[in-house]
């Protein structure tokens, strides 16, 4: 079997950048503070995602699928959860009460 480089470092790189979201993706659903980022700048990562997709499902299925697929989610969760903890801030404060006096309202 010959080891085919450029699509062993496409592996490699799409790990390694997926890793390194990981940790803003489990920092913003632990705290649900998304003070630090800009609704703008989620939305054009959003949009350019969307857009980048017509190039990127046009090439053969391989790590560049993988990486952008990832992309996609985690901007769509960024976005998703922006609009609903910053937007209505009293959910997160809703939750995390319940979550320290089951009992109560």
């Amino acid at each position: 079997m010959e080891l085919n480089v450029p699509v062993l470092a496409g592996a490699i790189s799409t790990t390694i950048f997926a890793l390194s979201t990981l940790p803003m993706l489990h920092k913003a659903f632990l705290t649900k503070d998304l003070s630090s980022y800009s609704l703008g700048n989620i939305l054009l990562a959003n949009l350019g995602n969307l857009i980048h997709s017509v190039y990127v499902f046009s090439l053969p299925a391989g790590p560049t699928w993988l990486l952008h697929s990832f992309y996609l989610v985690s901007t769509g969760l960024m976005l998703a959860w922006y609009i609903r903890y910053k937007r209505w801030p009293g959910v997160q404060r809703r939750a995390t009460n319940h979550s320290r006096n089951p009992s109560g309202p």
